[in-house]
């Protein structure tokens, strides 16, 4: 069966790009990478794109006058590409209404947070200040409406007592590149359909605790 060609949005270092990217390498694996598109020229994800033999594409917000003629540059590319679905990682532009309405159904997004809440940015200093329990990161369908739109999966971390913004980030950054791999390879087999599905998970800690060793 064909795999699943996939376009990839960055703009900035690509650490979920190369968990898609690792997990793709795997020929079983439903998805293959086929095009990194990034808005910025030394964005370090397009290094990590040709290393794994990807095709890597820039177009700088800076030479369009509009948002509009920006985003219809990038679908155009995206569509020359034969891209079937489309990953944002770390892209960090606001896509128009248009380009939105134009892969409806097949464009996710990964958003630090257990969505719906604390939508935007600075998610972790949003969770810290609301004293949460559960912090974690969510994997939905991209809308016109920001970080609102049909969630495929979810994946849950603790927040732990002293954490502060720059711990509480990393134990969340270790759960997005588990899960959305596993996000995307459910799009991909064809379980999560525009309708939410969502698939809750804790990830496995980083090393056993010590008296486990």
């Amino acid at each position: 069966m064909a795999r699943l060609k996939v376009g990839v949005l960055i703009s900035g270092r690509g650490s979920n790009l190369q968990s898609l990217l690792d997990a793709c390498a795997d020929p079983a694996f439903p998805a293959e990478i086929a095009l990194v598109i990034s808005n910025i020229a030394d964005a370090y994800g397009l290094e990590r794109a040709k290393q794994a033999g990807v095709e890597t594409c820039v177009i700088s917000h800076k030479d369009f006058p509009s948002r509009a003629e920006f985003d219809q540059a990038i679908d155009a590319r995206l569509r020359q590409a034969g891209i079937e679905t489309v990953c944002l990682a770390g892209f960090m532009r606001l896509l128009t209404a248009e380009f939105v309405a134009g892969w409806k159904g097949r464009m996710l997004n990964i958003h630090p947070s257990l969505l719906p809440n604390f939508k935007g940015m600075h998610t972790h200093a949003q969770a810290l200040a609301a004293g949460v329990k559960l912090h974690g990161c969510t994997v939905h369908h991209v809308t016109a409406e920001l970080d609102a739109g049909p969630i495929v999966a979810q994946a849950a971390v603790p927040v732990l007592e002293g954490d502060d913004e720059e711990a509480l980030a990393a134990r969340v950054l270790r759960a997005e590149h588990q899960l959305y791999p596993l996000a995307l390879g459910l799009l991909a087999g064809g379980k999560a359909a525009q309708d939410p599905l969502a698939v809750i998970f804790s990830p496995p800690p980083l090393s056993p605790p010590p008296e486990a060793r």
